[in-house]
């Protein structure tokens, strides 16, 4: 019914309701509601118990909500550099109902994948950016003529994704370049 300023009709009376509807209002009366005997507690029935705690092997976040841990959490991914840092202090500071908590796990994120890049260089196989990003198949599979004279929503950021893509790796490339050339100056 669309909103007027005239008063809405009343509402009909629960017994013509109940004589026009099967089953209308037989949740109504507590004695009617098949769920009531799980509501209340019986002392024949066992209860629930609090399951057993997951050893903690390192400081876990923890909501400043909560009292404390959950009994069971993940450790996969254990909370390092100076984006773990970022995760601690969120979790530490701000709850989880400001946005500056989530905006400093965005930023842990955006660090720990440079960390990721960073200590990819201190291995025999580091990341190639040329490779990981797709951008060899651009020219391989169809990936220009994929976009062209399509109603595509996502051509629309197209022109700036090599920037957002490649740039981070041009200017961590230009700056390593700068450095060596200033130590081979100095020399």
């Amino acid at each position: 019914m669309t909103y007027t300023s005239e008063r809405p009709p009343i509402a009909e009376p629960s017994d013509s309701l109940r004589a026009r509807i099967p089953g209308w209002g037989a949740d109504l009366d507590p004695k009617n509601r098949p769920s009531v005997p799980k509501l209340r507690w019986q002392d024949d029935r066992p209860g629930w118990d609090f399951p057993e705690r997951q050893p903690e092997k390192w400081p876990r976040e923890r909501s400043i909500e909560h009292e404390f841990l959950t009994p069971v959490f993940g450790t996969s991914c254990p909370p390092k550099g100076l984006s773990g840092a970022l995760r601690r202090f969120s979790y530490r500071k701000y709850s989880e109902g400001r946005a500056a908590h989530w905006l400093l796990l965005l930023a842990a994120d955006r660090v720990d994948a440079w960390e990721s890049h960073l200590r990819s260089f201190a291995t025999l196989r580091p990341d190639n950016p040329i490779t990981e990003t797709g951008v060899l198949s651009e020219f391989t599979r169809h990936g220009f003529s994929s976009r062209v004279g399509k109603k595509r929503a996502d051509v629309k950021h197209h022109l700036v994704d090599p920037i957002i893509v490649a740039g981070p790796w041009v200017l961590a490339a230009g700056l390593a370049y700068s450095a060596v050339r200033k130590v081979l100056r100095r020399r």
